[in-house]
């Protein structure tokens, strides 16, 4: 294996704004891995909406209050490397790191629960309350790198670990069992993809929300139904006919999503795509004894069952292209389209 260099490529989030406020430069110190930390190679990161929402300050909660725009809540610090999604290989490990993740494949989980050998009060987020994976090398706790085997390449692995994670942590937190019947908003994205991958192995009849031109692409995904976006919900699927909604979307059809659900139906988001302000009549909620869950911190061994999923073949990467980290500009102009299906990945080691 190379020596590791003093000096890394990486592109920095320098200030809220454009994309001009993506800077990429090739004198950015490797960051030195802590006692309990490893340093990671990067292979490739996926492209997120987070990356998005985080460079335009979108996590504020005012207007006039970036302060607070980071997924935690807290200040968010300048210059940021952002990247998420993470596949790699361990280059060193700190004194108290496991000494067997040394030299080994992994995956980063991005909900941290543990950051400068500290454990965190609330989980932080790679590539934001910290950087992440767009850059040469990067670091993490060593309990947030899992060992990965498989066949996959690191593009197709860096496909996996947000998208999949969300999706498999709203699953989980909606008691998703076989037989229900369930929707997912946004089907044709990241996230919606890999919860139709992920609720169809758990044995649910799928629906997917999506554009028209995606209708045929989410059934060859594996959906049993597609229905257009636009739709009158109610009028195509029928009221009260839902077990579970998976949404990642919101916006302004927000409400026809609680009508759908069954008495005792499960509402789990992630996502805010379509808007985040919505209209909620609460007699819905309480009448239909409905359950609604936030879900962003990643519940206990989501991530670990994933990577078990991941190394099983149990589901598969769904890559839509691949970009140099020199066109993360472009990644993320193509991302903000939507006209892709799967993930947007950048192959780190095309500068």
């Amino acid at each position: 294996m190379k020596p590791i260099p003093k000096y890394m490529t990486g592109m920095q989030l320098t200030c809220y704004g454009g994309l001009d406020m993506l800077v990429l430069k090739d004198d950015i110190a490797v960051p030195t891995p802590g006692p309990r930390d490893v340093l990671i190679k990067v292979g490739a990161a996926g492209v997120n909406n987070t990356d998005i929402n985080t460079r335009i300050g979108w996590y504020a909660k005012s207007a006039d209050d970036s302060s607070t725009a980071s997924w935690s809540g807290n200040a968010f610090k300048f210059p940021r490397i952002q990247g998420a999604d993470v596949c790699g290989v361990v280059v060193a490990v700190g004194a108290q790191a496991d000494p067997k993740l040394l030299h080994q494949r992994v995956l980063v989980e991005p909900c941290l629960w543990e950051v400068d050998g500290k454990t965190l009060d609330q989980p932080w987020y790679f590539g934001s309350e910290c950087d992440g994976g767009f850059a040469q090398y990067c670091v993490v706790a060593g309990r947030h790198a899992h060992v990965v085997n498989s066949p996959l390449s690191d593009v197709e692995l860096a496909s996996f670990p947000c998208s999949y994670s969300t999706a498999e942590n709203m699953l989980t937190r909606a008691n998703v069992v076989a037989g229900d019947v369930l929707l997912v908003t946004g089907a044709s994205g990241g996230v919606g993809s890999a919860t139709i991958q992920l609720a169809k192995a758990r044995g649910a009849h799928v629906i997917a929300l999506t554009a028209a031109a995606k209708l045929d692409a989410v059934l060859a995904l594996g959906a049993d139904q597609s229905v257009e976006r636009s739709a009158d919900l109610a009028q195509a699927l029928g009221k009260n006919s839902v077990d579970v909604v998976i949404d990642l979307v919101a916006g302004p059809a927000w409400p026809s999503l609680l009508d759908v659900l069954k008495p005792f139906g499960r509402y789990a988001a992630a996502g805010a795509i379509g808007g985040h302000m919505v209209a909620l009549d609460m007699r819905t909620i309480y009448l239909k004894d409905l359950s609604l869950f936030g879900c962003t911190v990643l519940g206990k061994n989501v991530f670990a069952n994933l990577v078990q999923r991941i190394a099983s073949s149990a589901i598969k990467p769904l890559v839509a292209e691949t970009f140099a980290l020199a066109d993360l500009h472009l990644a993320q102009t193509q991302f903000e389209t939507k006209a892709h299906i799967g993930k947007l990945v950048i192959d780190i080691g095309k500068l």
